[in-house]
Parts: structure tokens; C-alpha cells; sequence
């Protein structure tokens, strides 16, 4: 994994390193206090019934937005079209 270098004043590297817990890297502090989630965090949160409703949602909501799109791409192509041909 690639890496960037930053630089901290005093106050912020101590603030940082007061909010690290046992085990986490300086780059683990900074995603959790940025508000990131990664999957280890949320593992076992849900149980299955839960998170195949929440799959399934998901699913849904992708078809609907896919939905969307296509309908909104045809109603765009047709009002290009028609005026091309007021033209």
C-alpha cells in the first residue's frame, strides 16, 4: 500500500497520540476520527436475517436508481432529438 508523509505541529501529533488506542496505527486514529468505518469495525453488528434485509434493500435501491437512470437517458436522447428536428 502506498504511503504519504504528513506534517504535524506539536499540538495536533499530541492530540492524535492522546486519541490512539492500544494497537492502532497513526493512520487507524486518523480514519476513525474522520468518521471512515472499515469492515473490521462493523463485523457482527448485524446477525443474518438483518443483513440480508439490508442486502436486499441495497439491491433495490440499485435497481431503482439504474431504473432511473435509463429512464432519465431515453427523456434526455428524446428531447435532444426533438430539437434537432425543430432545427
Amino acid at each position: 500500500m502506498a504511503t504519504k508523509t504528513i506534517s504535524l505541529d506539536e499540538e495536533a501529533y499530541e492530540r492524535l497520540k492522546a486519541r490512539k488506542q492500544e494497537g492502532e496505527s497513526f493512520s487507524d486514529v486518523v480514519k476513525r476520527l474522520a468518521g471512515e468505518r472499515s469492515w473490521k469495525e462493523i463485523a457482527g453488528i448485524l446477525d443474518d436475517e438483518e443483513a440480508d434485509a439490508l442486502e436486499a434493500a441495497i439491491g433495490e435501491g440499485r435497481s431503482r436508481s439504474r431504473e432511473r437512470s435509463d429512464r432519465l437517458a431515453d427523456e434526455f436522447g428524446e428531447a435532444v432529438g426533438s430539437d434537432e428536428r425543430a432545427e
